[in-house]
C-alpha cells in the first residue's frame, strides 16, 4: 500500500482490497523499523488499531468521513486530549493535555486516525530538526543531513512514509522549509484559516498550524478539514472556505505568476534557480503569464521576524516556571531561585537565547530602538506584497537558499541558521498562505523545494497551480 493517496485507501477499503488494520499496522511497523530517523516522539499503537477497526467497518458501510482511512502524525505542540504535549522540551516533558486542539478534534471527526506525535525543534524554534531536547530527527533522504524544522518530525514522518500525512506548526517557516528539504509539500495557510486553539504559543501573531503530505490531493483533503472559524480562537476568520479536493484540476490559462527578482540572488545555490527557470518554462507552456516582480523590504525581513517572534517568545514562555505544572528545580532556596534554575534546567540553548532576545528588546530603553521599528518594518512589507500582487494573482520563489545541510553543520552559528528562513519569514508577518512544493533534486540527491505565495484566504490557487507542477 505503498504511497497510495487516502481517496485510493479508501477505494480499496470499500471495494474489499485492503483492511485498514493491515494499513495501520504496516505504518507502526515501519515506524519502528525507521526509529533511527528520529520523526516520533510517541506513537499511539493501541488506540490507532482500535480505531482502524472501527473506520474500516464503516467505510465498507459508506457512512464514514472525508478522512476515512488517513493515518496522520502530529506535531508535539498540537494538543490532543490525554496524550502528550512536549514541544519536544525537558519543561514539560511529562505534561499530558486535559484538552484538544481544534484542528485534531476536525481531523477525528473525519475519522481520521492519529499515530503519534512528532519530534520537533524545541517549543518550535529551530530551523534544522537539530533543538529537540530528546535526539534529533534526520533527513530520510540521506540520515547525515537535517530535515530542517521546526516540524521536522511531522516532515520525515510523511517523506519517510510512515504515516499519509501530518500536522505541523509555521511561525517562520517551520513547515515549509522542512517540506523543501524532504521532498514533500508543506502548506501555511493564511493566518486566521485554521484556529490556533490547542497550538502552544511561540508567537502568537505568526503562529498557524498547516498539512504536510507527499501528494497535492493528501494535502487539500486534510487543509479542507481543518480550514475554518472557531469561536475559542479570537484571531480565527470567519472566512468561508472553498472546496479545495474538488477544484485542485482547474486550468492555469490565463493565471500570472510573479517571481520577485530580490529572491534571485547570487547567495542562492545554482541548482535551487535552475528549478524556478524550469517550474518557469513549464508554466508559460501551460498558458499562465509569468512576470517579474519587486519586493524592495526582503532584506529587512530576517531582521524584522527575530524581533518580533523573540518579543512574543519571552512573553508567551513566561508561564513556564515550575510554578503550576511542568519541571520543577529541586531544593531551591527561594522563589526566585526556584524559576531561575527550573527555566535553566528545563529549556535549551536556542529556546534560551531567544527568549533572551525577546526580554531584551522590549526592556525599557531599547522597545522603541527595536521593536516598535519592527512593527513599522512589518506593515511596510505587508505594504510591499499588496504592490506585488496588484501584478499577478500568486508569486513563485525558492522555499530556502539551500538545500540541506548536514546535521552539526550550522548548530553554533545561530545567524547562518536563521538565514535559512529568509524566503519564508515575510509570508509570516504579512500572514499570508504559502506552499513548499518539490522540485527535483541537487547533484546529492537532496530535494529542492519551490514556494507558491498567494493572496490572504486564496489557498486554492496555490494548490491548483501546485497540482499542475505535480
Amino acid at each position: 500500500m505503498n504511497k497510495l493517496n487516502i481517496a485510493t485507501i479508501q477505494q480499496k477499503i470499500k471495494n474489499g482490497e485492503l483492511d485498514l488494520s493491515e494499513s495501520v499496522s504496516g505504518y507502526l511497523a515501519k515506524i519502528k523499523q525507521q526509529q533511527n530517523l528520529g520523526a516520533f516522539l510517541t506513537v499511539y499503537e493501541q488506540s490507532a488499531l482500535a480505531q482502524a477497526k472501527k473506520i474500516n467497518d464503516k467505510i465498507r458501510r459508506g457512512t464514514a468521513g472525508s478522512l476515512a482511512g488517513a493515518v496522520i502524525a502530529l506535531k508535539d505542540n498540537i494538543a490532543i486530549k490525554r496524550g502528550q504535549l512536549s514541544c519536544a522540551s525537558k519543561i514539560i516533558g511529562n505534561y499530558i493535555s486535559p484538552f484538544e486542539a481544534t484542528a485534531v478534534n476536525k481531523l477525528l471527526a473525519a475519522d481520521a486516525i492519529i499515530i503519534g506525535k512528532t519530534n520537533m525543534d524545541e517549543f518550535a524554534m529551530g530551523s534544522s530538526g537539530e533543538n529537540s531536547s530528546l535526539f534529533p530527527a534526520k533527513n530520510p533522504h540521506n540520515p547525515d543531513f537535517v530535515p530542517g524544522g521546526s516540524s521536522s518530525g511531522s516532515t520525515v514522518a510523511v517523506a519517510a512514509d510512515l504515516c499519509n500525512a501530518a500536522l505541523g506548526s509555521d511561525t517562520g517557516g517551520s513547515i515549509r522549509q522542512p517540506a523543501a528539504f524532504c521532498g514533500v509539500y508543506g502548506m501555511k495557510p493564511t493566518y486566521g484559516r485554521v484556529s490556533r486553539y490547542g497550538l502552544v504559543a511561540f508567537a502568537s501573531s505568526l503562529d498557524q498550524i498547516g498539512p504536510i503530505a507527499d501528494s497535492v490531493a493528501d494535502l487539500a483533503a486534510v487543509l479542507q478539514v481543518i480550514c475554518g472559524n472557531d469561536e475559542k480562537d479570537s484571531t480565527s476568520a470567519p472566512e468561508p472556505v472553498p472546496a479545495f479536493d474538488a477544484n485542485l484540476d482547474e486550468s492555469i490559462t490565463g493565471k500570472t505568476i510573479g517571481i520577485p527578482r530580490q529572491y534571485l540572488t547570487e547567495a542562492l545555490q545554482p541548482e535551487i534557480r535552475d528549478a524556478v527557470e524550469s517550474a518557469k518554462s513549464r508554466l508559460c507552456a501551460g498558458g499562465a503569464k509569468v512576470v517579474d516582480v519587486e519586493l524592495k523590504m526582503l532584506d529587512y525581513c530576517i531582521a524584522a521576524y527575530y524581533i518580533i517572534c523573540t518579543a512574543e517568545a519571552s512573553s508567551n514562555l513566561s508561564r513556564y516556571d515550575g510554578a503550576r505544572y511542568g519541571l520543577r528545580a529541586e531544593n531551591p532556596a527561594d522563589l526566585d531561585a526556584m524559576y531561575t534554575k527550573t527555566r535553566v534546567q528545563g529549556f535549551g540553548k536556542e529556546v534560551k537565547r531567544r527568549i533572551m532576545l525577546g526580554t531584551y528588546v522590549l526592556s525599557a530603553g531599547y522597545y522603541d530602538a527595536y521593536y516598535r521599528r519592527a512593527l513599522r518594518a512589518r506593515t511596510l512589507i505587508c505594504r510591499d506584497f499588496e504592490n506585488a500582487f496588484q501584478q499577478c494573482d500568486l508569486m513563485l520563489s525558492p522555499t530556502t537558499p539551500t538545500t540541506a545541510f548536514k546535521l552539526g553543520a550550522n548548530i553554533d552559528d545561530p545567524l547562518t541558521m536563521y538565514l535559512q528562513d529568509i524566503y519564508t519569514v515575510s509570508l509570516n508577518l504579512a500572514g499570508l498562505p504559502g506552499l513548499s512544493i518539490p522540485a527535483g533534486k541537487d547533484a546529492q540527491g537532496l530535494p529542492i523545494g519551490l514556494q507558491l505565495i498567494g493572496k490572504h484566504f486564496d489557498e486554492l490557487t496555490l494548490l491548483q497551480v501546485a497540482r499542475f507542477l505535480e
